[in-house]
């Protein structure tokens, strides 16, 4: 082979060589991407965090629909969309109805199982169940998880009767940073609100409450037509940042559980519009505390497909991966037949005489 065709050859085979290298780093980078939403860049630390924006806000179209307006709420400040639509609420309220732990009649609505699983489909895959001891210890997680994703957190209240959305929170420390932080202040949004306004079910969206007013209306669980495990916790649907849920997670002690009861068998019955505090929008589904145990409990009827996160930096993501692969392939392609081509012809020419 001459001197100009083993250089040519050589050139080729590196660029051979780097351009699969590359496509085969960016296919695999891609792949890890889609298996889970990336935990976005944490903003500036300026005392607290607020995601509600103008527009996301949806009064609940039914008494029986606020865990579906919450799903699309958070699908709105999570999407950046303004989707208000009543079919989109009915459509959420059916498929959560449709995946909720026990076959509960259409007055009791989506029981915690349904909700949670809805928030996965819709919102975001690492959004879990979590049942805590404490008011302390459910505040505290919430909004820790709630800064390291950037997203809203679901709570229970009334005693389990009506669900809310986190959507910020005030804190002495930031939560990204230290354990050793005091919450202060935390921003609700009620969709029953454009419905009802009585006795604080609901106020505007994004309002401001201290721990104490908080504290009135997330209570504990209690549900009065059976004994029920999660009796006496804090039920909240946290969005898990992926390192936290690939560790070992630390739960809160869970109550005793109770012998097993019998479910009732489900009834229509309309709901009644004239109450004056929320109907019975959420059942509790008896499953166990702990996160691992509340998943595999879960797990026990049909398992959505999680929904991959629209966050914006996993869209760019996406788009550089659409954007650069077919050039990098090209790219393999070319230089693949060049490379052909010069080993052929290098192969008919007897190297010269040395």
């Amino acid at each position: 082979m001459s001197r100009l065709t083993r250089g040519s050859g050589q050139l080729l085979a590196a660029v051979l060589a780097i351009a699969l290298a590359a496509l085969v780093a960016l296919i695999a980078a891609g792949w890890t991407g889609g298996a889970a939403a990336a935990e976005p860049s944490l903003s500036r630390w300026r005392g607290g965090i607020d995601l509600y924006r103008s527009g996301v806000f949806t009064t609940q179209q039914s008494w029986l629909w606020c865990t579906a307006a919450d799903v699309q709420i958070a699908r709105n400040i999570v999407d950046h969309q303004r989707d208000h639509s009543t079919s989109g609420q009915r459509t959420y309220f059916e498929w959560m109805r449709r995946h909720n732990r026990y076959d509960l009649p259409l007055s009791a609505g989506v029981d915690a199982a349904g909700w949670a699983a809805g928030m996965r489909h819709f919102v975001d895959g690492r959004y879990q169940l979590v049942a805590s001891s404490s008011f302390d210890s459910a505040v505290h997680s919430a909004v820790q998880r709630m800064r390291l994703t950037n997203l809203p957190v679901a709570v229970t209240v009334s005693h389990g009767n009506h669900g809310w959305l986190l959507v910020g929170f005030e804190a002495t420390a930031d939560p990204a940073k230290t354990s050793g932080f005091t919450v202060t202040s935390v921003r609700v949004v009620g969709p029953l609100f454009g419905l009802q306004s009585r006795g604080g079910y609901d106020m505007p969206p994004n309002t401001r409450l201290t721990l104490d007013e908080f504290r009135r209306f997330f209570t504990p669980w209690h549900y009065d037509p059976m004994p029920m495990v999660w009796d006496g916790t804090y039920v909240s649907i946290q969005p898990v940042p992926v390192k936290a849920a690939a560790a070992k997670p630390v739960v809160t002690k869970p109550p005793a559980t109770p012998k097993p009861t019998a479910t009732p068998s489900p009834s229509l019955v309309s709901p009644t519009p004239a109450l004056a505090s929320p109907t019975n929008f959420i059942a509790p589904s008896p499953v166990a505390t702990p996160e691992a145990a509340v998943l595999a409990a879960e797990a026990a009827g049909p398992t959505p497909e999680p929904r991959a996160a629209a966050s914006g930096e996993s869209g760019r993501q996406d788009a550089a991966l659409l954007t650069i692969a077919p050039i990098l392939l090209v790219l393999l392609l070319v230089a693949g037949a060049a490379f052909a081509v010069v080993w052929r012809r290098a192969a008919r020419r007897p190297d010269p005489p040395a």
